[in-house]
């Protein structure tokens, strides 16, 4: 039973990084990084956020410490994956998630399938420059082929929340080079080009198709109702591709709010604006605490 519990723990501590453990925090707030992303900027975030919250970063498969593991086939595996890792993190405390880009998606999933399976859910979720998946605009890679205006083609795989997405580009191959790559992310993503200067690299080529296919296979309907009760707080960058944020509304039966700061996709590098966030998020959760 030790080496089990060791093991597991083990397991946990290469999902989740917390660089800057403070235990005695009312709350647990989980990042998700952006597609191609890892754990270490949103990690770093526990060094200067206040005392009375932790952070901890998801790390996916394929990068970092788990750079020898497989990347994950779909979403569904990174929720599962994910939330029996957070377990023994979340089990009885406050805790809230914060998504950037495709973060937004798999923090959001994760807070459905806590919900359904172990009816845990976060107290806030706050998703960042990315549009609800039921009206995402995206990159799709088709294997399959499908017709222009469609999100679905012969390979995609149905989420159990489905979606319909809206596919702004639809790319009907798999081996796109890195200039592909740097046309289609700064068409879809209004991203600057001294991004794909110091962040292109042969690794994180890899790691962002790789998540692309994720995202090619998540698909949804409007939902017919709301499946999550948590309230909701959306951010995006002024100069991004114009997102429908708005619609993050449909998915709670909580308070929804939204804020549009200055920058492109990667707005939240700009130190004003982590610090903006940084205390909007710590101020939101004190205030659900006193409150709930």
């Amino acid at each position: 039973m030790e080496r089990r519990d060791k093991a597991e723990t083990i397991r946990n501590e290469k999902v989740v990084n917390c660089l800057y453990q403070n235990r005695n925090a009312l709350f647990r707030l989980v990042c998700f990084p952006w597609g191609g992303g890892d754990s270490t900027y949103f990690a770093k975030w526990g060094q200067d956020i206040p005392n009375s919250v932790e952070v901890h970063a998801i790390r996916l498969a394929g990068r970092e410490s788990r750079l020898e593991e497989p990347f994950a086939s779909d979403m569904n595996q990174i929720v599962d994956e994910i939330a029996c890792a957070l377990l023994p993190i979340i089990q009885g405390e406050y805790f809230a998630f914060f998504g950037h880009s495709m973060g937004s998606f798999t923090a959001f999933f994760t807070a459905l399938h806590l919900k359904e399976k172990y009816n845990l859910e976060p107290v806030h979720l706050f998703v960042s420059s990315l549009s609800p998946p039921h009206v995402s605009n995206f990159i799709f890679l088709r294997e399959g082929g499908g017709k222009e205006g469609s999100a679905v083609g012969k390979s995609s795989h149905c989420f159990p929340y489905c979606f319909k997405s809206k596919a702004r580009i639809h790319l009907h191959k798999d081996d796109l080079c890195k200039e592909e790559i740097f046309y289609v992310m700064k068409k879809v993503g209004g991203i600057p080009d001294k991004f794909f200067d110091k962040k292109m690299s042969p690794e994180f080529v890899t790691r962002l198709l790789a998540d692309l296919h994720i995202l090619n296979d998540v698909t949804s309907d409007i939902p017919s109702k709301t499946r999550l009760s948590c309230d909701i707080t959306c951010f995006s960058g002024s100069e991004d591709i114009p997102l429908d944020m708005e619609a993050w509304k449909d998915v709670t039966s909580g308070s929804f709010d939204s804020f549009v700061l200055p920058g492109n996709h990667f707005y939240l590098m700009e130190p004003s604006n982590t610090s903006f966030i940084k205390k909007y998020i710590t101020k939101t959760l004190e205030i659900s605490a006193f409150t709930s």
